[in-house]
């Protein structure tokens, strides 16, 4: 058995946040109320006091355009604090073309960070647009795993339609050794992600942004049958506190064995933890 990994939460302390463009920030306060900037050892204690053993912490860049950088440089110092606790992956712009692809490869080889973090809606680009699959091709050639945000978000002037999950099953199919992560479900488009974590071997979906008791029903249902092996634990911290999640996993109706394929087997199995 494995020790509880959370695949995907953010990097929200008082230096990342000020990488934020003014009118994410009032965004984020709009929907969320006073937004608090956990420190870095609020963050571990969270992870504690839930039983997490190791967290997935992401930068972004979407220089191009919205502004907004959360840098590859901030998570691997970060992750150097706490390596044993947390594991990063990198943020790219992909309209920053060769730029893009060379970043990736400094920040894996050379900054230790061990996956990709892309979000469709800030880039302005679908997953299976061409200008992605020379990044694509680096990150396999890297034997990295690519998180996707997929399905809604808050994010003013981006655009929903960037984060259908079915936009994944070109990439799926054309790089099938590629390991990619179907964030938030891709709610509303449940069924899409459900139906790309099926069908193709390579492709999984996290369960980040929501309180478990929240959860649609077609998914518990289908976390109890046929893409039990294919989801990962996430929480999107500091949006959903990691206690919060874990107490409320257990209170969900799922199979015998199912809570532990979530929270251990299936992320360590992805990362290659233990």
């Amino acid at each position: 058995m494995g020790v509880v990994v959370d695949t995907h939460s953010q990097l929200w302390t008082k230096e990342a946040f000020s990488s934020f463009p003014d009118f994410m920030l009032e965004m984020y306060r709009e929907i969320f109320g006073d937004y608090l900037t956990p420190s870095l050892e609020e963050t571990i204690e969270d992870m504690d006091k839930a039983g997490v053993a190791q967290s997935v912490v992401v930068a972004i860049d979407a220089e191009t355009t919205i502004g907004y950088k959360l840098p590859n440089e901030l998570v691997a110092d970060t992750v150097k604090q706490y390596p044993d606790r947390l594991i990063g992956f990198a943020g790219i712009d992909p309209r920053k073309g060769k730029m893009a692809i060379k970043e990736l490869r400094r920040a894996v080889e050379e900054l230790g960070l061990r996956g990709l973090k892309i979000l469709p809606h800030l880039h302005d680009v679908r997953p299976n647009d061409p200008i992605m699959y020379p990044i694509y091709e680096m990150a396999q050639k890297l034997s990295i795993p690519v998180l996707f945000h997929s399905g809604t978000q808050y994010h003013k002037g981006t655009r929903l339609r960037c984060c259908r999950p079915i936009y994944l099953d070109d990439v799926a199919v054309d790089f099938p050794d590629l390991p990619l992560i179907i964030a938030h479900f891709g709610w509303p488009w449940v069924g899409e992600a459900l139906a790309l974590a099926m069908r193709h071997e390579n492709v999984y979906i996290n369960v980040a942004g929501w309180a478990p008791k929240h959860y649609p029903e077609e998914l518990i249902r289908y976390l109890n049958g046929p893409v039990r092996k294919k989801a990962l634990l996430g929480s999107d911290y500091p949006l959903v506190s990691r206690v919060r999640i874990m107490r409320e996993l257990k209170e969900l109706p799922l199979k015998p064995g199912v809570l532990e394929d979530l929270t251990q087997n299936n992320p360590c199995r992805l990362l290659g933890i233990g």
